[in-house]
């Protein structure tokens, strides 16, 4: 999944940034206003961090402006501790949530997995697909009962064909939110993953659930 963070004070972003990233999330970060609405608009992410105080742009003009143009990107606002007006306002924007600083990571890190769940077709927390479960608070990954160990990047990618579970997932989609912005776009790093994750999720189970979907890119979903 792919966070845009906008946020001006660059040691905390640097923090959040870092994280994201050991949670398997691809972070890019803007520190002023405008830089930051250039990207919402330019470069789609799955979820937007972004910080009221802003250089150039405060965050409620960028919040505002996304909304008039259709941007759609679930926004968790950041707030200073005494700023209730700004909140308020805030919400009344198009913000989906607000985070009051200063803050700690893992309640920042459990609201962006609540707005991930609010934009998919996913709402629980934990995802199943027939025998397969998917806790997205802790990362854990059952099938039939038993824990199936993936690196990081196996991780997001099955979390992101679990997000959209049902649905046609093409590798564009998967390279623009998994991966970085400077990996090869012909190159079959998808393939690879996609392997990988079938043989820790199906080659020992039934029924298959990650399909290929000819021409259009992949599909988790049990068997009719």
């Amino acid at each position: 999944m792919r966070i845009l963070l906008v946020e001006d004070e660059k040691d905390l972003a640097s923090i959040v940034k870092q994280g994201l990233e050991e949670e398997g999330y691809v972070v890019d970060v803007a520190h002023d206003g405008e830089e930051g609405l250039y990207m919402a608009e330019n470069f789609p992410a799955d979820a937007l961090i972004l910080d009221i105080m802003l250089p150039l742009m405060d965050g409620l003009t960028v919040l505002s402006t996304m909304r008039k143009k259709g941007i759609t990107t679930p926004v968790l606002l950041l707030t200073a501790r005494d700023a209730l007006l700004d909140k308020i306002k805030g919400l009344d924007t198009g913000a989906d949530d607000y985070l009051t600083k200063p803050f700690v990571f893992e309640e920042l890190l459990a609201r962006v997995r609540s707005l991930l769940r609010r934009k998919a077709t996913v709402k629980e927390a934990v995802v199943r697909i027939a025998d397969l479960e998917i806790n997205t608070a802790s990362h854990e990954v059952k099938r039939g009962g038993k824990t199936i160990s993936l690196s990081a990047k196996e991780y997001a990618l099955l979390e992101y064909l679990a997000y959209r579970k049902g649905n046609v997932v093409t590798r564009t989609d998967i390279v623009e939110h998994i991966y970085h912005e400077d990996t090869d776009m012909d190159s079959n790093v998808v393939d690879v993953y996609i392997n990988y994750l079938r043989n820790k999720i199906d080659k020992d189970f039934k029924p298959k659930l990650i399909h290929t979907v000819r021409g259009a890119g992949y599909m988790l979903k049990e068997e009719e």
